[in-house]
């Protein structure tokens, strides 16, 4: 079960250190609007999906809430179905979908979940609502 903050549900975004540093100052930015998982990861934590309206305590690397955001949208698509309009509102600096996907299939496989085209995703639109 992922950690509870003031009653929400907690996001951790990427891996801890410089890379989860640098999604929330995205996020802190308003330049990160959406966020990619698998849905296995749901099923390991024995966790539903986010819904609409749903507000997440963003977390930093020692567990410190740094932000609140509230789901917008939450869709499932393939790993090959995912849009250019979610990558682009992933904020990292893709230029194309085609980087987006190389970024994100050599992510997955470095933590040991390799994607192929028809792997399930979940693709959360957010929107910040305030620092912690």
């Amino acid at each position: 079960m992922w950690p509870r903050v003031n009653g929400m549900r907690a996001l951790e975004l990427g891996t801890s250190g410089e890379m989860r540093e640098r999604l929330n100052a995205l996020v802190l930015a308003g330049r990160k609007t959406a966020t990619t998982g698998l849905p296995a990861e749901y099923v390991e934590e024995t966790e539903g999906l986010e819904f609409a309206g749903e507000r997440l305590a963003l977390l930093g690397n020692d567990g410190e809430h740094v932000a609140t955001i509230e789901i917008t949208g939450v869709e499932l698509a393939p790993f090959g179905g995912v849009t250019w309009e979610h990558a682009a509102a992933e904020g990292e600096g893709d230029r194309s979908l085609d980087e987006w996907r190389t970024g994100h299939s050599r992510f997955w496989a470095g933590v040991g979940t390799p994607v192929v085209e028809e792997t399930p995703l979940v693709c959360l639109r957010f929107q910040l609502v305030g620092p912690s």
